[in-house]
């Protein structure tokens, strides 16, 4: 168990210790490892929040005389140079500053005027057996004739550790460490000030000093087990970094829109496909649902099944549920019946809401379960039976709803969340997204994906309404966008993979949809390019990154953007209220700030657990060291603190990849690749065994290709050879899933084996064909001289959305429905030479399937 720290003497303060001050400015990422002559030296994390040109040095408090006094009597028992147990405490502190076992350091041997490279590992063990390690790490002096040569051509040491105490450093080096053997309680750092501030290097300084204090007074402890932050550090990530403190009401979500009901009765709370719901209607509705689940025995946290469509329907049912005190548990109606059977099973769930057009899977699902009884939600909704509010006390800490996700074994999770953490994400997002009475919020996601429940309640709770978008609109990006200017909408989230959709049909045609207030993007990376896509097109509009978990009843941060933002990567933003992250090692322990770690989840907005799932939740949902009481949930995702409060993200456990021994995180390669001149997306994957055969290979997209040799000496100018990968593959656009996120299997597959076998090939024959072949190409990543004329979209890899971008790429020559009955390539071809001879304007229409020039 990690001990906690004793209550030391704070390091020096400034303002720039406290991430909410008017100081925030453009920030680097930990930069990657510096590379010179074969070795890679690790790196700190750059902490300036106001970088300036210039260096600058930090002495911090000396050690004790005693403390002092017992380093060298250490040493000498342990028959080692003082110097070795110097470095050993420098060692633990980079150990801890880059989340790596494994760190290089720069070296300045006595009489030395140049640093060498010294490379040890920090693995789990006492503190005399890290000097032990540290002294067999130690170079050799070098020769007499060569102290003057420097020992690292290329790039100098990001950190160099000087234990004669002189502080000579090369030019270029961040940070430099001197302490000196003969007075080893003097600490000296000097260090860049465009790359630290005077307070991160006083807490770099205090680390040093903590981990000598250890091994002068307790050698034979583990070290691993005994943090270097100072209390006052860790009370700051644990309170000042957790979002803005604020009184939730003592009332659920549909007791609030209870009110919204009495208040304004006849405004429009919901509409779909042109019919509109009152807020009286939708009340009255959904109370007349809920009075039937009462009166068929619900009890308190039963689970109900809503197994309809995206329709006014469903939003009366899911009200219902909520008013009835039970837990809402979505299911689309087109999931095979087994997966429907599990998820019912799973849940304990003894009550379906449906509607007659959604019942075909649900009733082969429940064969398996004579025992769930359904309701019809139309009829019970549209009866004439009672429909006052039921008033039913539901706690703020009642089960609200269960959402299933996938898990990392394949078989689903549902998770469990309450009604306070679902009505503290519904306000963050009335507050941070701006809505507000009278406002349009777009209801476009799947009913299983956990978003879709912000989308479908926030706009009435704001006194606002809902516009229920159907599928067949968002399945066609024109549509979708006229479907927007036509509804109003001021308030809209979509996955970054659809907005690129939405911006590629915007700069095709160029329009602007008058009443859009703010939009947000969640559910997977934002990069960059697409940030200043979205600002070209739609200038004055806000675009909020939103990120959170399903256990963590949706989203925990927003960064809301009004322009560009400086930096490589897109933050996360800063937790919203009432919510804490915390950024840890594996105990749970916070790290450096600005040191990668995993990102854990603290508050109102932590769930249960996974239903019925003991086994999965203790070993992802635990009680809060730091707030007794609470729940923590740990997921997989890695990421560190920025100057300025906010979050940034680094990527998933599993995204983390050994190549050739060294430790790459797929992120960090793709951030890269995303910075060079012509690439606008792309992706990293790797091939290989875990062996000396493994290797990445990246795939990109772009108006102007570079060449394979270019993009590959572009890459080397910013990361280390090891990180560069060994191929890039252009492609007119990546791959996607079914959710419209990049396609890693299938890239995997392509790096593994990118020619295609010619076996059944059947080439292209008409012209309609080969312009098919091309556009079929540039929406699925693939080589365009593979695809025949009886290949099948779909088999290729083709997903809903990627008929979408289809669409969009042949200017609706075809829909996505037509390609959904037309999938083989010649059928399709058929259709579009058919519709060119009975239309007017024949030949333009065939010339519409021609692939425009690639955006």
């Amino acid at each position: 168990m990690t001990e906690r720290p004793t209550a030391d003497a704070p390091p020096a303060r400034t303002s720039a210790d406290h991430p909410h001050t008017p100081a925030d400015h453009p920030h680097t990422p930990a930069d990657h490892p510096h590379t010179s002559a074969g070795h890679t030296f690790t790196t700190v994390p750059r902490w300036a929040p106001d970088p300036v040109p210039g260096t600058a040095e930090h002495t911090a408090t000396p050690l004790p005389g005693r403390t002092a006094d017992a380093l060298r009597a250490r040493a000498a028992a342990s028959g080692v140079p003082v110097a070795a147990v110097l470095l050993a405490a420098h060692a633990k502190v980079l150990s801890a500053l880059s989340a790596d076992a494994e760190v290089t350091t720069g070296y300045l041997p006595p009489g030395a005027h140049r640093p060498t490279a010294c490379r040890l590992t920090v693995g789990p063990g006492t503190w005399r057996h890290l000097v032990e390690e540290a002294h067999r790490a130690l170079p050799l002096p070098p020769p007499a004739e060569r102290r003057d040569v420097d020992g690292f051509p290329g790039t100098p040491p990001d950190v160099v550790f000087d234990p004669s105490g002189n502080g000579h450093a090369p030019d270029g080096t961040a940070l430099c460490v001197s302490i000196p053997e003969d007075d080893p309680g003097v600490l000296r750092l000097r260090y860049r000030t465009d790359v630290l501030d005077g307070a991160a290097a006083a807490r770099i300084g205090g680390y040093h000093l903590r981990a000598l204090e250890r091994i002068a007074t307790a050698p034979e402890e583990h070290h691993e087990r005994r943090t270097l932050l100072s209390a006052e550090e860790i009370r700051f990530q644990t309170e000042e970094l957790a979002g803005p403190s604020r009184p939730l009401p003592d009332r659920r979500f549909h007791e609030l829109f209870e009110e919204r009901a009495r208040e304004r009765p006849d405004a429009v709370a919901a509409e779909h496909r042109g019919t509109r719901w009152t807020y009286r209607e939708l009340n009255e509705r959904a109370n007349r649902l809920a009075r039937a689940l009462l009166s068929g025995g619900l009890e308190p946290e039963d689970v109900v099944a809503v197994v309809t469509g995206r329709t006014l329907h469903w939003m009366a049912a899911v009200i219902a549920v909520l008013k009835a005190g039970g837990a809402y548990l979505p299911i689309d109606p087109t999931y095979p019946p087994g997966r429907i059977a599990a998820m019912l099973t799973r849940s304990d769930c003894a009550l379906v809401l449906t509607e007659p057009d959604a019942s075909r899977n649900l009733d082969r699902a429940l064969e398996t379960r004579p025992g769930t009884r359904t309701l019809l939600v139309p009829a019970v909704a549209g009866s004439t039976a009672r429909a006052d509010d039921p008033a039913v006390p539901v706690a703020a800490d009642q089960l609200a709803y269960v959402y299933f996700t996938s898990g990392s074994t394949g078989e689903p999770k549902g998770a469990l969340c309450e009604h306070a953490g679902m009505l503290n994400h519904l306000l963050a997002k009335i507050e941070d997204l701006g809505i507000d009475e009278g406002h349009v919020v777009a209801q476009t996601a799947s009913q299983c994906f956990d978003i879709s429940l912000w989308q479908l309640l926030a706009g009435p709770l704001a006194g606002g309404r809902t516009l229920l978008v159907e599928q067949e609109a968002v399945l066609d990006a024109d549509r979708f966008l006229d479907t927007v200017a036509d509804g109003r909408v001021t308030v809209l989230q979509v996955v970054p993979s659809y907005l690129d959709v939405l911006l590629s049909a915007l700069e095709r045609t160029p329009r602007r949809p008058a009443d859009l207030r703010c939009a947000s993007v969640t559910g997977e990376a934002l990069h960059k390019g697409l940030v200043r896509r979205w600002f070209a097109a739609l200038p004055g509009v806000p675009l909020v990154n939103a990120y959170g978990l399903t256990e963590t009843s949706d989203d925990t941060n927003h960064e809301v953007m009004t322009g560009v933002p400086d930096g490589d990567r897109i933050p996360l933003g800063r937790p919203v209220a009432n919510v804490r992250v915390y950024v840890v090692d594996d105990d749970l322990v916070p790290v450096p700030l600005g040191a990668p770690g995993a990102v854990v989840f603290s508050g109102v907005c932590v769930g249960r657990g996974y239903v019925n799932d003991p086994e999965r939740t203790r070993d992802s949902y635990l009680p809060d060291p730091y707030h007794p009481g609470q729940r923590l949930y740990r997921g997989g995702d890695f990421g560190r603190w920025l100057p300025g409060g906010k979050l940034e993200y680094h990527g998933r456990r599993d995204a983390q990849v050994k190549v050739r021994g060294f430790r790459v995180e797929i992120g960090e390669v793709e951030s890269a690749l995303l910075r060079l001149p012509g690439v606008r997306d792309g992706a990293v994957v790797v091939t290989g065994e875990e062996d000396h055969a493994r290797q990445l290979v990246a795939f990109c997209t772009g108006r102007r290709p570079l060449a394979e040799g270019a993009l590959l000496r572009r890459l080397g100018e910013l990361l280390p050879a090891y990180m560069v990968p060994a191929a890039v593959h252009w492609r007119q656009a990546l791959p996607l899933t079914a959710n419209g996120k990049v396609d890693r299997r299938a890239l995997g597959a392509l790096a593994r084996s990118p020619g295609r076998s010619d076996d059944g090939h059947r080439p292209t024959r008409t012209p309609t064909e080969r312009r098919l072949a091309t556009a079929w190409a540039h929406v699925l990543g693939v080589p365009g001289e593979g695809i025949g004329r009886q290949d099948d979209f779909f088999d290729l890899g083709g997903t809903s959305l990627s008929a979408v971008r289809l669409a969009v790429a042949l200017d609706r020559a075809v829909s996505p429905r037509d390609l959904t009955a037309h999938p083989v390539l010649a059928d399709l071809a058929a259709l579009i030479d058919e519709r060119a001879r009975r239309s007017p304007a024949g030949s333009e229409t065939a010339r519409a399937a021609a692939l425009p020039a690639t955006s």
